[in-house]
This record gives structure tokens, sequence and C-alpha cells, in this order.
């Protein structure tokens, strides 16, 4: 590619203390690409820090959300190259050159992978490494960090799916998985995480076990739905059969329970099917 222009985008809101160390990093780093912070409805001083270092601001009335910011950001970029890392400090300048060499190496996307050090919490840790495992079975690739919010991408690429991401905290999930499901490359770099810095995390306990339940569905349903659906509806064919066998037994007859699970087999497996073809026509480049 020989020198593609780079963009790096941080959403922020509430990142001042964060941005005072990270932006005069980056422009020390990479002096000629362009820095741009997305406020997302910030109190404090996050909108003066990122102008007085230099970089673009777009801010927003009110918070949108983590997601979109990131597709405000992607939109306004000019880079060939959009890098996204967060605004609190966990994220080093001196890590960017770690993906870009991996980009070069013909990667369309790669994903600063954090260790299970880096996790902000035992919780945390535990549902990423869940739904790490959940997606390497779903794409048949091992993914290290499904959920890092700092990653190098191919601009043309990622904007094939801003359409895709949701306003909140899971576009890592369905960024990544898009990328997998269009057949375009992705790598992961092992990366160290600061700790943050300023006020603590945005997300919060209840709203993680929320998100937990939904990025397990995202998944799914970004990628093969039918991965889903079709244990699913195996499980209620065969609790229907085993208990129609039973009753058979127990009492000579095929009860209404029977009936109930063996029907639910048959339409939670065909609403698989439909949202299978549904999801092939979502990644339909036009």
């Amino acid at each position: 590619m020989g020198n593609p222009t780079l963009s790096i985008i941080l959403p922020a809101k509430n990142e001042a203390e964060g941005l005072r160390g990270t932006l005069p990093a980056l422009r020390v780093a990479y002096p000629g690409a362009e820095i741009i912070v997305i406020d997302d409805g910030s109190t404090d001083d996050t909108v003066r820090v990122a102008r007085e270092a230099g970089a673009s601001v777009l801010s927003s009335p009110y918070s949108m959300g983590n997601g979109a910011a990131v597709k405000r950001g992607a939109r306004a970029a000019t880079g060939e190259v959009l890098v996204f890392m967060d605004a609190d400090g966990q994220h080093g300048a001196e890590h960017i050159a770690a993906l870009l060499a991996r980009l070069d190496e013909g990667y369309d996307m790669v994903v600063g992978a954090r260790s299970r050090d880096g996790q902000a919490n035992l919780h945390r840790g535990l549902a990423n490494a869940f739904y790490n495992r959940l997606a390497s079975w779903m794409t048949g690739h091992r993914i290290m960090d499904l959920t890092s919010g700092f990653r190098a991408v191919r601009a043309d690429k990622f904007k094939e799916f801003l359409h895709l991401l949701p306003n909140g905290f899971s576009y890592p999930t369905t960024s990544t998985m898009a990328f997998f499901r269009s057949a375009y490359p992705v790598a992961y770099v092992p990366i160290p995480v600061a700790k943050r810095v300023g006020n603590g995390s945005h997300i919060r306990p209840f709203k993680d076990g929320v998100r937990f339940l939904l990025i397990i569905f995202k998944i799914a349903s970004l990628y093969s739905p039918l991965k889903l659906f079709a244990p699913t509806a195996a499980v209620f064919f065969l609790a229907g059969a085993g208990w129609y066998f039973w009753t058979f037994y127990q009492a000579g007859r095929f009860t209404n329970m029977s009936m109930l699970l063996l029907s639910a087999a048959v339409i939670i497996f065909l609403i698989g099917l439909v949202s299978e073809q549904i999801t092939n026509l979502t990644y339909l480049k036009h």
C-alpha cells in the first residue's frame, strides 16, 4: 500500500484527563495523522483539551453512545487507514505501529488483544472469555479479543458496515463478526493495557449482564443464525421425542406436551432458515 494516510479516532465522554496524556503522545508519534476526537456529550473539559492538543473535534449536544461516536468519526475521517482507540489512557500511541505492521501484511482489520490482566475486573474477564470462545466456534477462527476497542482497519472496508454498527458499546463485536462474515482477513496483536485515567468506567454491572445476553445473540445473528437456531431446535425435538416415548410406554398415548415440543422444534428451525437468508442478504454488496 505504500504509505496510506492515517486517521486516529477517539470516542470520548468526559475524558479530559485521559486526553491530556494521549493526544500529545499521538501527535509526537504520528505528526502527519488526522486525529479526531468525538465528544459524546461531555460535561468536563474534553472539548477544550482536545482542541488545545490540535485534534479535530466533533461534538454531540447529548450522549449518543460509544458506537454512535465511532460511526461519526469514521464518516468524517479522510484517511485510508482508521485507528480506533480509547481516550482514557488505556491504549498507548506506541502500540499503534504493531497494528499497522500487521495491516501491511495483507489484513483488513488488526485488533489489539488484551491479556487477562488487562480486563477491567473478574466479571468482565470471564464474560469476554466466553464471547471469544463463542465467536471462535461461530467463525471457525481463533478470536483472541472480541470486544477490544483498539483496532486498525482499512477505511473502505470498515465503512461498508457502518449501517450495522449499534450506537451502544458493542461496535467491536459487530465490526469483527462482519469482517469475518465477509471474508475480510482479521489479525490479533497482543498489547498491554494501562490503568484507566480519570473517571471510572461508563459501563455498569447490571447493564453488563444485559449486554452479555445481547452480545451472545448478536454474534449468532451477525454470523450464522443456524448455528444458534439448529442446536436449539434439536434440543426441543429430542425433548419432545423423549417425552413421547416415555408417555407412550407409560400410558400408551401421545400427549399435548410432546406435540408442543415437537412443534416448537420445527418453528425454531424454520425461523433459523429465514434468519440465515436475511443474514446473507445483509452482506450483499450493491
